[in-house]
């Protein structure tokens, strides 16, 4: 390991490794992005740095800004941990980023409606029709259902990594029902306030527009008889982990949070109860899974949808966002063909590489990885979280052996990939800069064109040495800045 700026009191246990680093180049000199930061912050002192953590923690506090951990012993609720520093991303890998997602979005939906009508990728072979039978995301009630606009995903949010050499690439896609958009928003919301000169003069994308993009996202899958069409946003409810998004984006759009309890189907038309009585619905923006949204068409033993919501849906008096059924391109098993899935229906190379992926289901993949359990991640491919995950260099011989059983089992339920080193940011942790493992979760629109907010929710794993970012395997956030251009340093000392 390299030390950077020893002589720099917050800078003293910074260290660089292997992996790479989003502030610093090998030889430990400040990427011009940070050049400007990194001033701000040696200006600073300690003292200043938690001063200004501290007010963004009480604005987290102060505007309910929480998540749900279920079955801690700490209680259910907690503030969502929020990292101080930023992540900076210039243009140009922005550009690479947009065009990347915006052409696996692409092919993603086409392979959605393919799959779900013509199965011309099943007829021919190039996918194997076991993977999409077997998985438990496929729906046959959505088979030949026309979706609006042929837009099975609406709302998307897609975990990038950025490996050792500096290229990003996706680790998983989050179709069906992705979340932290609202803390994307508010951690910008809140840096404004930590740094607001320095803010102020860096040449950031603006990302506020988000909440009036999502709405005329939604109002593109109307249905085309609906000229002003009433749009909800469909929450299990206040117990939800995700409940404040549910209620800040709904706040966002100025449209009506709903329980499904709130909404009843007559004549396969969907309506809502309101006091001055029923009113009728076009589009819901669903934050509940398949499984809940119909109890007639689904799990009958749910409270949490609105019975008939499926066959209004057939029937072409409803838009949903996301499809049902869109489960199948979250599976981890069918993320290893994606590239595949992009030279099929674009005839592209992709943009964004995949990670090396093993599927556990093939006898020679399974042997290999079963040999190598502690140097691979293996994860459960209907998993989300963090959960269902084992990472082999940290895990016992006991949780291997678990794990091993668990394959050879359900082999099919599983898939592995290489330990990941990826790239690291500067976290400001008890009084010092360090760094820390992050990812990144940009959120793409798919309406009459697609969208992707400039940056993203940026992921942390905050406990050293960690490569877990979720939340509730002890993971934060941190707000991050695309650049119009590159900053100028004179102008930014403050």
């Amino acid at each position: 390991m390299q030390r950077v700026f020893q002589h720099q009191p917050l800078f003293e246990t910074y260290q660089l490794d292997a992996a790479y680093d989003e502030m610093f180049d090998v030889e430990g000199n400040s990427r011009e992005q940070y050049r400007a930061l990194q001033d701000r912050l040696i200006e600073l002192s300690p003292a200043d740095l938690d001063q200004r953590q501290h007010a963004a923690d009480l604005s987290f506090l102060n505007q309910g800004i929480t998540f749900t951990v279920y079955g801690g012993d700490e209680g259910t609720e907690r503030i969502f941990p929020y990292d101080l520093l930023p992540r900076i991303l210039t243009s140009a890998e922005w550009e690479t980023i947009e065009r990347g997602l915006t052409q696996r979005i692409t092919a993603l939906n086409l392979f959605l409606r393919d799959i779900y009508h013509e199965g011309h990728i099943l007829a021919d072979g190039t996918l194997p029709r076991e993977l999409i039978y077997t998985c438990r995301h496929f729906r046959r009630e959505m088979r030949g259902v026309r979706v609006p606009q042929d837009i099975y995903i609406a709302v998307v949010g897609s975990d990038l990594i950025r490996m050792t050499d500096g290229r990003f690439c996706v680790l998983e896609d989050n179709l069906r029902v992705p979340s932290g958009v609202s803390y994307m928003l508010t951690n910008r919301q809140v840096i404004k306030n930590a740094f607001p000169r320095l803010f102020a003069n860096y040449g950031i994308r603006p990302i506020d527009h988000y909440g009036q993009a999502l709405l005329a996202t939604l109002r593109a899958l109307s249905p085309p008889h609906r000229p002003d069409p009433r749009i909800v946003l469909l929450t299990p409810g206040v117990y939800n982990s995700a409940y404040f998004e549910h209620a800040f984006l709904a706040r966002q759009m100025g449209i009506e949070l709903v329980e499904g309890r709130d909404l009843l189907v007559h004549d396969n038309v969907v309506y809502m109860r309101t006091t001055a009585g029923l009113r009728r619905v076009d589009v819901i923006y669903r934050r509940i899974d398949d499984d809940f949204v119909d109890p007639l068409a689904f799990r009958a033993d749910t409270v949490l949808g609105v019975p008939g919501l499926l066959n209004a849906y057939r029937a072409g008096n409803i838009a949903l966002a996301n499809a049902v059924g869109t489960g199948i391109a979250d599976d981890k098993a069918l993320y290893a063909y994606v590239p595949m899935i992009i030279r099929y229906y674009l005839g592209e190379e992709p943009i964004l590489p995949n990670v090396e992926t093993y599927l556990l289901s093939d006898a020679s993949q399974r042997s290999y990885v079963l040999e190598h359990l502690e140097e691979l991640v293996v994860k459960a491919v209907g998993e989300s979280g963090g959960y269902g995950m084992l990472i082999g260099p940290h895990s016992t011989a006991e949780q291997r052996d678990t794990f091993r059983k668990q394959i050879l089992t359900d082999p099919r339920n599983y898939i592995a990939q290489p330990t990941l080193l990826f790239s690291r940011a500067p976290c400001f942790i008890d009084g010092k800069v360090e760094p820390r493992h992050v990812d990144l979760r940009p959120y793409i629109l798919y309406g009459d064109k697609v969208t992707i907010a400039p940056g993203g929710l940026t992921r942390v794993a905050l406990r050293r040495g960690s490569l877990v970012v979720n939340s509730s395997q002890g993971g934060g956030s941190k707000d991050t800045w695309v650049l119009y251009d590159q900053p100028q340093e004179a102008s930014l000392k403050k």
